[in-house]
């Protein structure tokens, strides 16, 4: 396994530029089954779970591949389709779970195994699964895998019981070709899901009401192949802004997307934090000591939880104290003992973390959990004085395309190394 080590303490300069969204690009990949054509796709991060989709669309029958061996570009062409997505691919990323809805339309038969668990809480499948019922899916449970079959599925009025962002990504597939209209409430209104539903429109889909609470699909016979750029990552912009921000540096994110991240933008201004938006992205920098706030994770458009641990990282140099509400996870602060191991002052009590700023963290070995813990021991390390190594990064690299030559450019001390060095 491989670690990255960070010396700490020098301010980021410079340019950094923002990848495509993996949480955008690998619903909008998997909806490739619902086509009947050849489609290339843009912009796309060359991460280890775009290129497990990959694999996966390879084994359904629709064969996915990077254009060139350095570029973002896709083409996935639609073949022959296959009904099972297996458990050694399915169990390396949860996200797979997505194919049953477009097999179940595309083919009326689908066996899929269950995803499993997740180190930052329960995810279940059962709002997916009652709704694809509702729609005329007969769905059992035969060892391990969710087998389903159906005539046709058609059009029905679905309320979720929660926002969910996959399970609104998931019936808003299962729906375009469906017979009929399906009304979809409660949905999540994250940009990701708005990503998805354009691309679908893009290729001749009837999708409205993308971004509010209530989607309509009216169900059509075909869609055809398109081109289509992926939307910025608004939670590797975030988590760039927060590295400037914590180590009093000057850097422009290019390609920040602005609209996307108000309530973090927000949330940082309130903490002392510069942020000056412009027409390639944001100018970010810091003069004097951080300062303490108080956050609480919401679906969008409020706070993320996927910047939640980032964001601590920033407050655990603020002066004053401040809390983090995390209300989405039951399990997502597996980061706090980590940044205590540098330094940092934190209290646990249930869902809430109260964090009491320190003048300084140090350096030490740290153990990531998960994605976005790997990403918040980074920030620490940037701002830590002494050495910080970052263990098991292979959570990271699921979501953060050489995040560490990207931070190297703007002037950080980083290198990846193998574990035993």
């Amino acid at each position: 396994m491989e670690k990255l080590v960070i010396e700490g303490g020098v301010p980021l300069q410079g340019t950094i530029q923002v990848s495509g969204s993996k949480n955008a690009a690998l619903p909008i990949l998997f909806s490739s089954i619902l086509l009947d054509n050849p489609v290339t796709f843009h912009n796309v991060p060359r991460l280890r779970d775009i290129h497990t989709t990959n694999k996966m669309l390879q084994v359904l029958g629709c064969p996915a591949a990077f254009t060139d061996d350095s570029g973002h570009s896709i083409l996935v062409e639609p073949g022959r389709l296959e009904p099972e997505a297996p458990y050694e691919l399915v169990k390396t990323m949860r996200a797979s779970v997505l194919v049953l809805g477009p097999l179940l339309a595309r083919l009326g038969q689908a066996k899929v195994a269950l995803p499993g668990g997740c180190a930052i809480g329960a995810r279940p499948v059962e709002q997916h699964t009652k709704a694809l019922e509702k729609m005329g899916a007969e769905l059992e449970l035969e060892s391990g895998y969710v087998v389903g079959r159906c005539k046709k599925l058609r059009g029905a009025d679905i309320t979720f019981d929660f926002p969910t962002v996959g399970g609104t990504e998931h019936l808003i597939m299962a729906a375009v070709l469906a017979e009929g209209r399906t009304t979809l409430r409660s949905c999540a209104r994250e940009p990701e899901v708005v990503d998805l539903a354009n691309f679908l429109n893009a290729c001749g889909a009837k999708i409205s009401g993308q971004g509010t609470d209530v989607i309509t699909i009216d169900g059509v016979t075909g869609l055809r192949g398109s081109e289509y750029s992926v939307m910025p990552d608004r939670i590797e912009a975030g988590t760039f802004l927060a590295a400037a921000a914590i180590t009093g540096g000057e850097c422009e994110i290019e390609g920040c997307p602005i609209e996307e991240l108000t309530a973090v933008m927000a949330k940082m201004g309130e903490m002392g934090v510069t942020l000056e938006p412009h027409e390639n992205g944001v100018a970010v920098r810091r003069n004097g000591r951080l300062r303490g706030a108080d956050m609480m994770t919401r679906p969008y458009p409020g706070f993320p939880t996927d910047m939640q641990a980032q964001l601590m990282a920033l407050m655990t140099l603020a002066e004053g104290s401040s809390t983090v509400e995390e209300t989405i996870f039951e399990n997502r602060f597996m980061h706090v003992p980590e940044l205590m191991r540098m330094g940092a002052d934190i209290k646990l009590s249930g869902s809430r973390a109260v964090i009491r700023g320190v003048r300084k963290l140090t350096g030490a070995p740290v153990m990531a959990s998960d994605l976005r813990a790997s990403a918040s021991l980074v920030i620490a390390g940037l701002a830590a004085k002494g050495e910080t190594h970052v263990q098991r990064i292979y959570h990271l690299d699921r979501g953060y395309e050489h995040i560490e030559h990207k931070l190297e450019r703007a002037g950080a001390r980083i290198r990846r190394m193998k574990d035993t060095e």
